[in-house]
């Protein structure tokens, strides 16, 4: 059976942990906030009405897709734009070919950051599988303009973050969402992992702070992996109704 992303691949390392994938929620949700487009997120009202929700499901969409067989992830990504053209043609209007390359950008620069703040630092070869497998995804849906190598997308990277983010009224309202749905301390604990997750330019528009204080919070919860006490470190961290969905994360890669 040919998958889409073959079995040892350090892209299947990194989606199938649940400790990786709230990272790359965290920069997800912070980058999505000050995009340019997000107010396409807002034209169904399901994003204000549950962001965590509708954030998460994004991410789990693509963790899906990492370990489906090859034609039933390429179907599912069908089915991923296929929506998508149906959100455009109740607005009257066609989402930016650069809103669909950032949120595919996204995915890239925080599978890999996620992993290197909980792992280890990735190589050269095995950033450019994480590029080349998020590529295939994009080029499915038809993307235009897309970078063909992980260099030219590490300069294209830069210049998106450069040219379509600012902070907006959209994004003042998803972050009262946020502290809405999460409550005062896991919502601290938000803005801290996306202060570790997120790049600079991101940190700066949301005026997240220099200094990391969750630091020597993720040094406990590394070392409570050791010991067998993750679970009980994440059922403090995370919202009950999410805790299920990690938890099959983790078990969804054995």
């Amino acid at each position: 059976m040919e998958y889409f992303v073959k079995k040892g691949s350090i892209v299947r390392e990194i989606w199938g942990k649940g400790d990786t994938i709230l990272f790359i929620f965290a920069g997800a949700s912070a980058e999505f906030a000050l995009n340019k487009a997000v107010d396409w997120l807002y034209f169904t009202g399901r994003l204000p009405a549950d962001p965590l929700g509708r954030l998460f499901s994004t991410v789990a969409y693509a963790r899906q897709i990492v370990f489906l067989e090859k034609s039933a992830a390429n179907n599912a990504i069908d089915k991923m734009a296929a929506i998508h053209a149906g959100v455009e043609k109740a607005r009257g209007a066609s989402i930016p070919d650069w809103a669909y390359r950032d949120v595919l950008f996204m995915l890239i620069d925080y599978s890999i950051r996620s992993y290197e703040i909980l792992e280890r630092k990735l190589s050269f070869s095995e950033k450019e599988e994480v590029f080349e497998v998020f590529y295939r995804v994009g080029s499915r849906m038809g993307l235009k303009e897309l970078p063909a190598t992980y260099p030219d997308w590490l300069k294209m990277r830069a210049e998106h973050l450069e040219q379509n983010l600012r902070m907006s009224l959209y994004a003042t309202d998803l972050y009262k969402q946020y502290k809405k749905h999460l409550g005062f301390i896991r919502y601290q604990l938000l803005l801290q992992a996306q202060l570790l997750v997120v790049p600079g330019r991101v940190a700066s528009l949301l005026q997240l702070g220099n200094i990391p204080f969750l630091k020597p919070v993720l040094a406990a919860y590394k070392f409570s992996r050791y010991i067998r006490l993750d679970n009980v470190m994440k059922s403090i961290i995370l919202p009950s109704a999410y805790k299920s969905e990690i938890k099959e994360l983790d078990v969804a890669l054995s």
